[in-house]
């Protein structure tokens, strides 16, 4: 089942095909933030900000997660290039 990143229960990223995928698509677009470690765990934990999410969701119709995934590669590939 496919991923996407959600604000108060509305869909808000194209779908994506794997959790790890929205991670990224949330970090890059700032909404990653690190918070204080638990007994658990160490060094950070990574929550995201506000009220976002990531839910599994179906995808649109005629949506192919696997190209949206290409496609925010491609372009962060490209933001890179430019930067440099």
């Amino acid at each position: 089942m496919p991923y996407a990143l959600f604000c108060n229960d509305s869909q808000i990223s194209k779908a994506y095909p794997d959790e790890a995928d929205v991670w990224k698509l949330a970090q890059r677009s700032g909404l990653v933030v690190d918070v204080g470690t638990d007994e658990e765990r160490h060094g950070p934990r990574r929550m995201l900000d506000n009220d976002y999410e990531i839910k599994s969701c179906p995808a649109a119709q005629g949506e192919d997660p696997a190209k949206n995934k290409a496609d925010a590669e491609r372009e962060s590939r490209m933001e890179l290039q430019l930067s440099s």
